[in-house]
């Protein structure tokens, strides 16, 4: 599976939660698969959504997942030993790892090769990571926000992306209607 079957697979279980997607590709899948205003599309700041997603759960006590690729994560390994020395339960970071920067052109990214961020997460001291392959990833995530723990989830799938056009709602509008949804 691809990154944008993943999406679509799982669109369902992501319905009723605070979604914070990675920019790029993965914005304009998730818009374009199961647009909600639960969903704040990342239309910039590569690396950031795990962090974003983090601050947003430890204030607040909706379920909160953040999407992010592993080239976004490599970008910012800050965020791992961050989210593993500040705990929100209601929080989940799925990285979803097709080894590549997909948004820029799928050039292969380390996690690609030689790097685990499976492993890299359980060393900056996350416990409860979670490696998955994309087709069980559903009931995975599921269960993770059953369990109400923190979750990190690495879900290995394959590179690709399919066609589609950039996201046109302004910002404003994509943060404010956020909020909203957050606040209600």
């Amino acid at each position: 599976m691809i990154r944008s079957e993943i999406l679509r697979e799982i669109a369902p279980i992501l319905r009723d939660q605070l979604v914070v997607c990675n920019i790029g590709l993965p914005s304009q899948e998730l818009h374009m698969i199961d647009d909600q205003p639960t969903n704040f599309y990342m239309l910039g700041t590569m690396g950031l959504s795990s962090s974003i997603g983090l601050g947003l759960a430890l204030s607040q006590d909706k379920t909160v997942i953040s999407i992010d690729g592993d080239g976004s994560v490599l970008t910012n390994l800050g965020t791992l030993p961050t989210i593993a020395n500040n705990v929100a339960d209601n929080y989940i970071l799925l990285i979803i790892d097709n080894g590549s920067y997909g948004s820029t052109g799928d050039q292969p990214t380390y996690a690609g090769k030689k790097t685990s961020l499976t492993a890299v997460a359980s060393a900056c001291g996350c416990e409860n990571v979670i490696e998955v392959q994309d087709k069980d990833l559903g009931p995975v995530l599921q269960s993770a926000i059953d369990s109400k723990q923190m979750t990190i989830i690495v879900c290995k799938c394959d590179s690709g992306n399919i066609k589609l056009p950039v996201i046109t709602m302004d910002p404003v509008v994509i943060r404010d209607r956020f909020m909203k949804a957050v606040s209600a």
